[in-house]
């Protein structure tokens, strides 16, 4: 995911109150920084694991009420005492960043989605305690939307994480649906490939649709938002739909017609219900 890597999440927009800015960029800047550790440069897997827990320390230091010692965190640090802040979303996404640098393969779907609770579902239980939305239902419905956002980047990007070395569809789909590794490095969209992506975009789109209600429950400038996130992920699934699942020949991406009209969605609060045959 990302803006680049968060581009699905809500980054400090102009949707989100002045109040609130500094600390969203705050998690921002430090959900990127981690990310860039584990995914960029040249450094070796050693490196970027003792870099990564260099950033852990400095959150047990936050924990024991102790200053950090980096900008960075220090940034972080006044975010999460403003707004009373749990920590554990951080240590998930540090433990999610860290797995990506030692595992490049899920064996299945649960494996994926274990993944996702950690890299993803932090992002929006740190947003919603950042608006002071608490209950469990929220932060339940706001799992099923950051996880199935996470899915839907995972599909955009087939090809580009296939560069990075690493496979994210599930290898028992691959294997059921006579799937290699040889033909997703091919860029081949061919064979069983449509029938396959079909079943992780409608993996994806159950969940988004379990979690949208939360966008419709949720007030002002966060409903907004979160509409606007909700309806982005369809448009996006319905691109990979239509498309047969080739994510190789063009990375399936929103355009200025799909903002205006998910800018007009949101605001009249509709989402799109549209039966879909379920996999």
């Amino acid at each position: 995911m990302s803006v680049g890597h968060y581009e699905n999440f809500p980054v400090g927009s102009l949707l989100v109150p002045r109040r609130l800015r500094g600390a969203v960029h705050a998690i921002y800047h430090f959900a990127r920084f981690a990310d860039d550790i584990a995914d960029e440069g040249d450094a070796d897997a050693g490196q970027r694991l003792a870099a990564l827990q260099a950033l852990r320390d400095e959150l047990d230091l936050i924990a024991a009420g102790q200053p950090a010692q980096t900008v960075l965190m220090q940034r972080l640090a006044q975010a999460i005492a403003a707004h009373s802040l749990p920590l554990a979303p951080f240590y998930d996404l540090l433990s999610a960043f860290a797995q990506d640098v030692e595992k490049t393969r899920y064996q299945n779907f649960a494996e994926l989605v274990d993944y996702c609770r950690r890299s993803a579902n932090p992002v929006g239980r740190l947003m919603l305690a950042l608006y002071g939305e608490h209950d469990a239902k929220s932060q339940a419905m706001s799992d099923g939307i950051c996880t199935a956002l996470q899915l839907i980047n995972f599909w955009q990007d087939v090809a580009v994480d296939w560069q990075k070395g690493r496979v994210y569809i599930p290898q028992d789909d691959l294997a059921r649906f006579h799937v290699s590794e040889a033909q997703i490095a091919a860029g081949d969209a061919g064979g069983a490939w449509p029938l396959l992506m079909e079943k992780e975009v409608r993996r994806a789109l159950s969940m988004l649709e379990a979690g949208s209600p939360l966008a419709l429950r949720l007030p002002g400038r966060l409903g907004m938002e979160l509409r606007l996130i909700v309806l982005g992920g369809e448009r996006i699934l319905k691109k990979i739909h239509d498309s047969r699942g080739d994510v190789f020949t063009t990375r399936p991406r929103l355009n200025r017609q799909d903002w205006l009209a998910m800018i007009w969605q949101a605001l009249t609060a509709r989402f799109s219900r549209k039966k879909r045959r379920r996999a």
